[in-house]
């Protein structure tokens, strides 16, 4: 008597090739319902700067220059002018692309269809509908700049006004 066990291949027939998938769907299904299930504790969540923030003090902005500090972390240019300060959205109203500033054309371009913005925000060229928005800007007790993105006005006339335009009367320009 042989002592060596043989092993036997069991011929594979079609109807254990179907059983063999059948299962094998039944568990997969089984398995995502698990992992969708598991996901659902986890929820995604998107994380925002915070729509108020400070911006330091009017004087650490130049008269006629845009200041590009913001741009990265709270898609805002702080623009000073001879008369005050504001704070332009860095939101394309077409589309919301972010335009990029020209300093030599004085011109804020999007680079994705071509709208062309002044340094007060208003269009004059490419598919954009309306003038860039202002964020509220106002001075707190410190005398730091504080910036309001709840808050945002595009018609002009009223952009040029508190809140949306911050007047510095009697301050040194920088």
């Amino acid at each position: 008597m042989d002592t060596r066990h043989e092993l036997r291949e069991t011929p594979v027939t079609r109807r254990r090739l179907f059983a063999w998938l059948g299962w094998g769907s039944f568990a997969s299904f089984f398995l995502g319902l698990a992992v969708a299930t598991a996901r659902f504790f986890f929820p995604r969540v998107l994380y925002e700067p915070a729509k108020r923030f400070v911006a330091g003090k009017p004087e650490d902005y130049q008269v006629g220059e845009v200041s590009t500090r913001f741009k990265k972390s709270q898609r805002v240019w702080m623009i000073r002018t001879s008369e005050g300060i504001y704070a332009l959205i860095a939101i394309c109203t077409h589309l919301g692309c972010t335009p990029i500033w020209f300093g030599d054309e004085a011109r804020f371009k999007c680079p994705c269809h071509g709208s062309v913005f002044l340094l007060n925000g208003d269009n004059v060229a490419g598919p954009a509908p309306v003038p860039l928005y202002r964020a509220a800007i106002s001075l707190d007790l410190n005398g730091n700049l504080i910036v309001d993105k709840s808050l945002q006005e595009n018609r002009p006339g009223k952009r040029d006004q508190p809140p949306f335009f911050l007047p510095l009367p009697g301050r040194p320009a920088a």
